[in-house]
């Protein structure tokens, strides 16, 4: 029932957009992939990048709310994931022990570093998954260089999650540099992100979250 999310804060609100658009990612970025399920996805990224800032804005339009609902059900069921491989979950691997060492908010852990990881393993062996993403989620001009249209859509999920007023730098949610070798350590011992699509290594983490700050 959308009604009882509409005394949800904007904040959380917003956050809970940025959790739900890093499931989607989590399963879009994968080596292997089906045409049915891209395009799933991509709508599903679409339709939370416009309805979000319908709920902040209004928190009792309902059709609004209730898409959102729905995008985030099919979010976390994964019937996204069905028929593709499995990509990892490095931004959850990496933000759990984020908000595990300094208890803030997942989604807004999440908004800061998905772009960190994005832009830290673009590279020939992810660019056109990225370039997928560009084209399709945010109408990037397909003509243009491969690269660049990887790097605009990575300029675009930042903008928009700073759109939503989610804080962009770690420091903005109380994090310092104090702790990321250790918070590093740990995922990298735990998460499994060495068989990820694009593998982290323990200091691809702690620059992740050095990039983060």
């Amino acid at each position: 029932d959308p009604t009882y999310t509409f005394t949800v804060s904007k904040r959380q609100t917003a956050a809970g957009c940025a959790d739900a658009m890093n499931h989607i990612m989590e399963q879009y970025f994968c080596a292997d992939s089906t045409i049915l399920n891209d395009g799933f996805m991509e709508a599903g990224l679409k339709s939370l990048m416009i309805n979000a800032p319908k709920c902040i804005e209004n928190p009792e339009d309902y059709t609004a709310r209730a898409e959102m609902m729905l995008v985030c059900t099919y979010g976390c069921n994964s019937i996204y994931a069905l028929g593709s491989s499995y990509s990892g979950w490095p931004c959850h691997g990496m933000e759990h022990a984020l908000s595990a060492y300094y208890d803030i908010t997942h989604g807004e852990g999440l908004a800061i570093i998905t772009p960190r990881w994005m832009k830290h393993i673009l590279n020939d062996k992810t660019v056109d998954r990225f370039v997928k993403y560009g084209i399709n989620v945010f109408g990037i001009d397909s003509s243009l260089d491969k690269y660049e249209i990887a790097n605009k859509a990575i300029d675009e999920t930042y903008r928009f999650f700073e759109s939503i007023n989610i804080p962009m730098h770690l420091k903005d949610v109380g994090i310092d540099e104090s702790r990321i070798n250790e918070m590093a350590h740990h995922v990298a011992e735990n998460e499994g992100l060495e068989n990820a699509w694009a593998p982290l290594t323990e200091k691809d983490i702690a620059e992740i979250f050095t990039e983060s700050l």
